[in-house]
């Protein structure tokens, strides 16, 4: 796809045209495209958001996940609290416990006690 095709396919998508949005997420999920995802899931589209918060996951990209997280997402906070706990990151899941994040605080404790 050419820039100006995508150009033209942004424009579609900002003007309510859902197939060009679904398009727009298919294309952005094979391309791996953060940025674009995160443009669609800010403006509260959901397909995105799991898009985006797949990709994140398999890029282990915690400073995503925690955005999401940290912006309401709870899908996006189950990720993190996955792969913090795969990673042993106790400060991260004291960051989510202490915020009230009762599956992040079972996972601390749970691995403090190992």
């Amino acid at each position: 796809m050419t820039d100006s095709e995508l150009m033209a396919l942004r424009r579609r998508a900002d003007g309510g045209d859902r197939d060009a949005v679904d398009e727009l997420i298919e294309l952005a999920s094979e391309r791996g495209d953060l940025d674009e995802l995160r443009r669609l899931a800010d403006s509260g589209n959901a397909t995105a958001s799991d898009e985006l918060i797949e990709l994140a996951s398999e890029r282990e990209d915690l400073d995503e996940l925690r955005r999401l997280a940290d912006g309401g997402n709870a899908t996006a906070a189950d990720q993190l609290i996955e792969l913090a706990s795969e990673r042993e990151d106790l400060d991260e899941l004291r960051r989510l416990a202490d915020s009230g994040n009762p599956t992040a605080a079972a996972q601390l404790a749970e691995l403090a006690a190992e």
